[in-house]
């Protein structure tokens, strides 16, 4: 018999279930990064909707002087959606007050539909769900660039297009989250998700990309060609993606925490009976560590929140205070709220930084920009990779805290100093801000949201990373902002609040570094790999 071709071998050497979970992994990849590229053409166009005039002005003023002496008429003619200064309405003075409130309407949109996303998400199909969003975002960030070749100068229309985008955003992340807990288990999962989180700084790269190739030209088609590619891959998520192992019969990696749910018929019954003897039975050492704030004293077994579950997949839902409940939620909740305040202000005022500080026309500033994104993907795979040998998720994000403080205030000199300069900073501050920020909305939300306390009740993931991430959001809504209040008084102060936040961020963090290194696996509610008892 010939021996198979070296293809085949390595095709053959996976299983089934292997080959399953890769494609669920490159899936989720590319459908979130879809929503990500559709996000970042904001930040490239902003150099284009307000552009510096004075330079028109002058060539104006000569032009002008020696057209009145030869009697000819004014050369510069403007289109008819266009001022010397750019787009209106975003063409006077304030013009950096409207760029931030459409990044605020569009991020408190956002926050606030999170907080409602992971409830409804979690009582429909992830599917359907996901498919809905991903159609509707390419719609209305198509129609933000149609404004383009409608010669719509409304500042209205533009806020409302973003609110309603920032709204059906919030589909996406608790879905695939939810669909990646459901098919991975805990084992190396930092390094797992730090790796697919990279899709945030992918989308971002392509996005500036794509955004860049016509941001001088036609900036409407910075926008309709992203939200086409949206609109597309949810059309590819309709078509394959699958929520469950279970659905193709391949094993399921998550772990079940008690006999009461393998009995079918039985299984009410043998939970009652489960609930019961958890009353009488003590709590382990490792719970009790994780319920203590002080790590002394003792705990009523009341204390925890105890939900059915089905083998990962139980039928209850659990409830927006019930998740509240879950050890560290709160505390990583408020991290990221920071932490997110941090990178978005990058995301969404970083080109135009560049624009000002660099001397840059929008395209070089947003193929420039992605450098930062660059170093997120690294920055992530760090984190991750560090939690898991460390067994350390808390302690793994307040260092790279730690360390972004003082790399901001340095950013915010050396920039100055020439472009080598600010490429070297762009990948150092892009590693250590996104790396904490990663972490914690992919391997610490998958951690609290599969956490032992929960006893197998999958549906707890998808609201458990919608409080966490919505959370993160409002810090997402409000950095952008401020960036856009702060930065007419000088680009300095714009970093001392970046540095601010960042330290806030790390100081919501220190009780649960404290827990950690007194009892390791406390700060998610599990060790890594997940011990079962």
């Amino acid at each position: 018999m010939a021996r198979l071709p070296a293809g085949i071998r390595f095709i053959i050497s996976f299983s089934r279930d292997q080959w399953y979970r890769a494609f669920i992994f490159i899936l989720t990849f590319l459908l979130y990064a879809s929503f990500h590229l559709s996000r970042k053409p904001i930040s490239i166009v902003k150099g284009e909707l307000h552009k510096y005039c004075t330079a028109w002005d002058e060539a104006d003023v000569r032009f002008s002087s020696q057209s009145s002496k030869a009697g000819s008429v004014a050369p510069h003619q403007l289109p008819d959606n266009e001022t010397d200064c750019g787009w209106a309405p975003f063409d006077k003075n304030n013009y950096q007050q409207l760029l931030g409130a459409l990044d605020y309407s569009f991020l408190c949109a956002y926050a606030v539909g999170m907080y409602l996303s992971g409830i409804i998400g979690e009582r429909l199909p992830i599917r359907y769900y996901l498919t809905f969003g991903m159609l509707a975002s390419g719609a209305f960030t198509a129609l933000f660039g149609l404004g383009y070749f409608y010669n719509i100068h409304s500042f209205g229309f533009y806020v409302v297009t973003q609110v309603i985008n920032g709204l059906v955003q919030t589909t996406g992340w608790p879905s695939v989250v939810t669909c990646l807990g459901n098919w991975f288990g805990k084992g190396r999962r930092g390094l797992i998700m730090g790796v697919w989180n990279s899709h945030t700084s992918v989308g971002n790269i392509l996005g500036s990309l794509i955004a860049g190739y016509w941001v001088s030209t036609c900036w409407g088609l910075s926008f309709i060609v992203p939200g086409a590619i949206v609109a597309a891959m949810g059309i590819v998520c309709f078509l394959f993606l699958i929520e469950h192992p279970k659905d193709v019969r391949c094993s399921s990696t998550l772990v079940t925490h008690s006999k009461a749910y393998e009995n079918g018929t039985n299984r009410l019954r043998l939970q009652k009976q489960s609930l019961k003897s958890e009353k009488n039975r003590p709590l382990d050492p490792e719970m009790q560590c994780l319920l203590l704030s002080d790590g002394k004293g003792s705990v009523h077994p009341n204390h925890m929140l105890i939900l059915p579950g089905d083998s990962g997949s139980g039928t209850t839902a659990i409830s927006f205070t019930g998740a509240l409940k879950i050890p560290g939620v709160v505390e990583f909740s408020l991290c990221l709220l920071f932490a997110k305040l941090v990178s978005y202000t990058f995301l969404f005022w970083l080109p135009l930084y560049i624009t000002n500080v660099d001397h840059l026309d929008a395209k070089k500033a947003g193929e420039l920009s992605t450098l930062f994104d660059v170093g997120g993907i690294f920055g992530g795979v760090l984190a991750g990779v560090i939690s898991d040998r460390l067994e350390k998720r808390a302690s793994t994000c307040g260092l790279m805290l730690l360390l972004a403080a003082p790399t901001l205030y340095i950013f915010s000199t050396v920039s100055k100093m020439g472009l080598e300069a600010t490429v070297a900073m762009l990948l150092l501050s892009g590693a250590l801000v996104s790396g904490p920020y990663a972490l914690i909305t992919t391997a610490v939300s998958a951690d609290l949201g599969t956490h032992k306390s929960l006893k197998g009740n999958a549906h707890a993931l998808s609201t458990v990373t919608a409080i966490i991430d919505g959370t993160g959001s409002v810090g997402a809504a409000l950095g952008p902002l401020l960036a856009g209040l702060i930065s007419p008084s000088g680009w300095s102060n714009v970093f001392y609040m970046l540095m601010f936040a960042d330290t806030c961020a790390l100081l919501f963090l220190i009780r649960l570094i404290h827990k950690e290194l007194s009892c390791p696996g406390s700060a998610t509610g599990d060790q890594v790999p997940f011990k079962e008892q």
